[in-house]
């Protein structure tokens, strides 16, 4: 008896047109996208702040513009600019 093998899609398969890859994306890939783009960020203590991506490092220190601080789903202030200590942050998303 012969067995069957079934057919498994390499790279090498998808590079010769056998199927597609999807391209690599990185979370600094998404960085970079955002950066100007109205922002949500959440804090470990679930504060958060609504604002435009101005800057991040690679410690995720965060510079928002237009920063909006809600407390409890509340607006509790509003700043021009507000500088956010990476370790405290949970979640960056888009708005």
């Amino acid at each position: 008896r012969v067995a069957r093998v079934a057919r498994v899609n390499t790279m090498a398969d998808a590079a010769a047109g056998g199927g597609k890859l999807a391209p690599k994306t990185t979370p600094g890939d998404y960085i970079k996208l955002i950066i100007g783009r109205p922002v949500v960020v959440k804090l470990n203590t679930g504060v958060q702040y609504h604002g435009v991506l101005a800057c991040l490092d690679g410690y995720m220190n965060i510079a928002l513009e237009q920063a909006e601080e809600y407390v409890d789903d509340q607006l509790k202030n509003k700043y021009a600019d507000a500088f956010i200590r990476g370790n405290n942050v949970l979640f960056i998303r888009t708005k």
